[in-house]
C-alpha cells in the first residue's frame, strides 16, 4: 500500500454519496490546520473518492492544492460501494468511556491547550471537565458515581444528560437502563440519583 500526494484537481466526489458532510467540514479544517493532513484519502482506480469526502472539502476550503491518498485499485466495484458505508457506518460502533475521556479534557484544558481542536464542542468539554471533578470528589470520600449519557448511544434520550448516583449499583442499573431499554420504575430512578 502507497500513499501518494495527488493534485486535489484530478480527485472526483462520488455523486451518491450517502454521507451529509457539511457540518464536519469546519472541525477538520480545525484539525488538519493544526495537526496537518494525517488521514489520507482513498481513491478509486478512477480518482473517484472511496473516504475521505470531507478531509477533500476541507482541504479545498484551506486552498490545498495535494493531498495524500491511497488507491483502492484491489477492490471491485461492489466492494468498493460496501466500504464507503462501512467506513462511515463502523464509527457508530465506538463508544467513549467518559472516565478516561474526561482525564483526557483536563490534562489538556490544563495544559492551556485550545479545547475546539478536540473536535467536542464546548458544552461537551465542560461536562467532561465536570465528570472529572465529580470523580475526584469521589477518590476524596464523598462516594457518588457520575454518569453521562449522550444520544445515540442512550436511545431513550434526545439529548445529553449527567447524573449523580448515590451508589456504583445504582450508577449500573441506570447505565442499562437508558442504554439497553431495560426496566426500571421511574420512582426507582429517582431514588437512585441526588
Amino acid at each position: 500500500m502507497k500513499v501518494k500526494n495527488v493534485k486535489l484537481s484530478g480527485v472526483k466526489s462520488y455523486a451518491d454519496n450517502p454521507r451529509k458532510n457539511e457540518k464536519a467540514i469546519e472541525v477538520v479544517m480545525k484539525s488538519i490546520d493544526e495537526y496537518g493532513f494525517k488521514v489520507p484519502i482513498i481513491l478509486d482506480k478512477e480518482s473517484v473518492i472511496v473516504a475521505g469526502h470531507t478531509r477533500v472539502m476541507a482541504a479545498e476550503r484551506l486552498g490545498m492544492k495535494e493531498v495524500p491518498a491511497i488507491y483502492a485499485d484491489d477492490l471491485n466495484e461492489k466492494q468498493i460501494r460496501a466500504f464507503r458505508i462501512m467506513d462511515n457506518k463502523s464509527q457508530e460502533y465506538a463508544e467513549w468511556d467518559e472516565e478516561l475521556l474526561s482525564a483526557e479534557f483536563k490534562f489538556l484544558n490544563d495544559a492551556g491547550f485550545d479545547m475546539e481542536l478536540t473536535g467536542f464542542t464546548k458544552e461537551d468539554v465542560d461536562m467532561g471537565l465536570k465528570l472529572n471533578e465529580a470523580e475526584n470528589e469521589n477518590i476524596m470520600g464523598d462516594r457518588h458515581e457520575v454518569i453521562m449519557l449522550v444520544p445515540p448511544e442512550a436511545p431513550r434520550l434526545k439529548e445529553r444528560m449527567m447524573l449523580k448516583c448515590k451508589r456504583i449499583e445504582d450508577y449500573k442499573k441506570i447505565k442499562n437502563f437508558f442504554e439497553k431499554n431495560e426496566d426500571l420504575l421511574v420512582e426507582t430512578l429517582l431514588e437512585m440519583v441526588k
